[in-house]
């Protein structure tokens, strides 16, 4: 049969058709991938970096680590099972013989330590307040996760507004350099003009290259903490009028600090372990039962003991131990309150930092912008008229840029204050249990 009459199969389409459609999909993937991803809100990039980070999930295993503890601690000890062979004949006829001498025994003995209640409960103790003091570490974690995570967005928003500035700047400083070209070819202005402005435009592409470098260490930053694309766009800086501690005296405020509880809560962990010193001044007393099973010629016995141990030099062991977790109990305390007190200092410092930022942007906004305004239009208005060179309005330009680069490292410097006035303390979560450490006022007296 001729090749022309053989079966090929069913014909397939040209793909071609098709080409225009997968390439409207190729492009529209990315553009549709950017509108899902919405911008990244500061609180948002902040709680995406707590929910990220590992530290504060570190504190709270150790502190699940003292709960189970605590439930270890106030069970009784172990009993003690003890089998022997007692009074085995080494030599003579009876060597190494089990039955044939009447003091050779088979013994199994049981053996319980009787641990006191309150000695039990304080061990138990003293493992639940490691547990809160783990617990209040983790909120000393939070904080600083908080805080860190809100500066690295407030810089890298600065960043994309210096790089925005400087990209206006340079696009403006070219249209000054084609400019000052045409009034020297009209011979309205001389060579050092036009020098001048391509001067300028050279310092602004300068600063660029230091403003990309910024903004991308800024973007790797805030990915670090939020996990997120460092591309992801920005929202709305939120406003710097009112942060946490406005509605509530610092003093007040500052005793849910985080530093002042973990401090709190060490304090009653060594004061659980003074209880715990104070109970072992009574030692335990144990009992044992030992059954002795000998010869099948000899009876077999039962024996009963009892043991204490004896504090002999109780003045030297024990109540040094006990003087010894007081003292630390003491010095803890003393530790928290001198720490309050640099704290609230801090505080009102950082809480008069950011009103005189504040007010030094307002500054800005209604005096220095105008007069630098008014500045350029006279300058240009004289350049215009050929009253003045070109270099009076490079000058009032480059003013002009510096206050706004100013105003950008000011807002700056607020937000970081604001961030740590906003994040000192962080709110309590469905895992994190400690609104109070016991022992931070009457049980740390006594």
């Amino acid at each position: 049969m001729s090749s022309s009459f053989r079966s090929r199969g069913p014909r397939r389409r040209p793909a071609w058709p098709y080409v225009p459609l997968i390439a409207l999909l190729l492009i529209a993937a990315p553009a549709s991938r950017a509108q899902e991803i919405a911008p990244l809100a500061l609180h948002d990039a902040v709680r995406a970096a707590v929910a990220r980070a590992a530290s504060p999930e570190a504190a709270g295993a150790t502190a699940r680590a003292a709960q189970e503890m605590a439930v270890a601690a106030a069970q009784w000890p172990d009993p003690v099972l003890r089998l022997s062979l007692d009074n085995l004949p080494v030599d003579g006829p009876d060597r190494f013989s089990t039955a044939r001498d009447f003091m050779t025994q088979r013994s199994v003995s049981l053996m319980q330590t009787f641990t006191r209640e309150d000695k039990r409960s304080a061990r138990a103790d003293r493992f639940e307040r490691e547990a809160e003091a783990a617990w209040a570490e983790r909120r000393v974690r939070i904080a600083a996760v908080q805080r860190d995570a809100a500066i690295a967005w407030f810089e890298r928003h600065a960043a994309e507004r210096r790089l925005a500035l400087l990209r206006a700047q340079r696009d403006e400083a070219q249209l000054q350099i084609e400019a000052a070209e045409a009034a020297l070819r009209g011979g309205r202005a001389s060579a050092a003009d036009t020098l001048g402005a391509r001067d300028a435009l050279a310092q602004i592409e300068q600063a660029l290259l230091a403003a990309r470098a910024e903004l991308a260490n800024t973007r790797r930053v805030l990915a670090r903490w939020t996990g997120g694309p460092d591309d992801q766009a920005l929202a709305e800086a939120p406003p710097l009028e009112r942060h946490a501690f406005l509605a509530h005296a610092v003093a007040d405020r500052l005793e849910l600090h985080p530093d002042l509880l973990q401090l709190s809560a060490r304090a009653a962990t060594a004061t659980a372990e003074a209880a715990v010193a104070r109970a072992e001044r009574e030692p335990d007393w144990s009992a044992e039962l030992m059954f002795s099973q000998r010869g099948s010629r000899y009876s077999n016995m039962v024996s009963v003991a009892l043991s204490l141990p004896l504090p002999w030099d109780r003045p030297q062991r024990q109540d040094r131990e006990l003087a010894a977790r007081l003292a630390q109990a003491q010095a803890l305390r003393a530790e928290r309150e001198e720490l309050a007190r640099e704290h609230r200092s801090q505080t009102e410092a950082w809480i008069e930092s950011w009103r005189a930022g504040l007010a030094r942007l307002a500054w800005i906004d209604r005096d220095r912008e105008p007069l630098l305004r008014q500045r350029i239009d006279a300058a240009l208005g004289a350049y215009r008229g050929s009253g003045a060179p070109l270099a009076t309005v490079l000058e009032a330009r480059r003013a002009a840029l510096a206050l706004r680069m100013e105003r950008i490292e000011v807002e700056l410097e607020t937000a970081r204050l604001w961030a740590r006035l906003e994040f000192l303390i962080p709110g309590p979560g469905p895992s994190n249990p400690i609104t109070a450490v016991p022992g931070t006022s009457q049980e740390m007296t006594r």
